[in-house]
């Protein structure tokens, strides 16, 4: 019975691209024969992972081995389409190395790019404001120091595979039924990297590259959000085969702020104040994002009212000034009065008359234009 690729990956069948291409990577860097020296097993294995990574990352052969080729799916017998137990080809997976090619196909053996890398950073809004130069620590691929990524100990360079001529393919030709087929595998003696190198180096186990913890600084401007990113270019994984690193991205995390209520480039803020002040009119003085911030509350001043003090909220983050502080009126109430107090106001309601200034509010001005 033909092998359940998705089983080999450890993928469910609804897997996206992405996932089957990530546990391919994890799978072949873990039973790579190179850092398993010795493992009969191992190398088998690396075989399965190479031979269900070339079927399930093809759309074509996807589509063709979900219909026909998974232990779980149809599997007819003898009689049913011709491809049972007496089919001249043996096995359905001889079936899909006739039609499909099998194996791997063609291997790219240029350069390629390096995988990128992330961090998570958590600031204040403080930070946030006035741009900040912190350190990340992160563990990635280097490049092996005692072989300078050759592979080879003592620094010695690969050579081209004499038994797949550099291709990192064997190819295999079978007379079926239906005619010659030819089908390409892995080369088992590179192992499809089309080099091989006399001796492995110790250190890195002929993978050219060794795992290393860093640290390195990062410059977050003033006026990042929450969300945003900074990207250091060529510090993420190094390349293969020669080509370039991958980029490191720091995502910014911005914390709650106990005062202030951040949208976009403008700070939200509120102001309490009594009764007197918000009829009379008052000037006032806010602790900002950078100092003391005068307020101006005009005469008639209404609860919930929106004050916007210009320039003094978050830098933007590409230049060009910042948003503005938005302050909202609160009225505040006082508990208990003294006797005074008490008289005074009640003199004031005398004086206004129940329910206020005399405001007919809206419906009672559109009352009176209908009149």
């Amino acid at each position: 019975m033909a092998k359940d690729y998705y089983e080999v990956l450890g993928v469910a069948r609804g897997a996206s691209e992405e996932e089957i291409k990530k546990a391919f990577r994890r799978l072949a860097r873990e039973h790579h024969p190179d850092h398993n020296p010795g493992d009969k097993g191992a190398e088998d294995r690396f075989k399965e992972i190479n031979e269900a990574y070339s079927v399930l990352s093809d759309p074509g052969k996807r589509a063709n081995y979900d219909q026909f080729g998974s232990e779980n799916g149809p599997n007819p017998g003898p009689g049913a389409g011709g491809f049972g137990g007496g089919s001249p080809f043996g096995d359905i997976g001889d079936i899909f190395d006739a039609f499909f090619g099998g194996g791997a196909g063609q291997r790219r053996t240029g350069p390629a790019r390096g995988e990128d890398l992330r961090v998570d950073m958590e600031l204040t809004l403080e930070d946030c404001f006035r741009g900040v130069e912190r350190e990340v620590r992160l563990t990635r691929q280097e490049t092996c120091e005692s072989c300078q990524g050759t592979g080879g100990k003592g620094g010695e360079r690969p050579s081209r595979c004499a038994r797949c001529g550099g291709t990192g393919q064997v190819q295999q030709a079978r007379d079926t039924a239906f005619g010659r087929f030819v089908t390409a595998r892995p080369c088992p003696e590179c192992h499809g990297a089309g080099q091989t190198v006399k001796e492995p180096c110790p250190a890195c186990h002929g993978s050219g590259q060794q795992r290393k913890t860093r640290t390195l600084k990062v410059r977050i401007p003033a006026g990042v959000e929450d969300g945003q990113r900074v990207r250091l270019s060529g510090e993420g994984e190094p390349g293969v085969r020669g080509g370039p690193p991958g980029d490191l991205y720091v995502f910014v995390r911005e914390r709650q702020h106990e005062r202030f209520v951040r949208q976009g480039s403008e700070l939200h803020v509120e102001l309490a104040i009594g009764f007197p002040e918000a009829a009379l009119g008052d000037e006032f003085e806010l602790a900002g994002i950078d100092g003391p911030v005068k307020v101006k509350v005009a005469e008639g001043t209404q609860p919930g009212q929106q004050i916007h003090v210009r320039a003094k909220g978050m830098p933007h983050v590409r230049g060009g000034g910042r948003g503005d502080l938005v302050v909202h009126v609160v009225l505040r109430v006082p508990r208990r009065l003294t006797g005074e107090e008490r008289d005074l106001l009640q003199r004031f309601k005398e004086l206004r008359g129940k329910g206020g200034d005399g405001d007919k509010g809206f419906f009672g001005r559109v009352k009176d234009a209908f009149r």
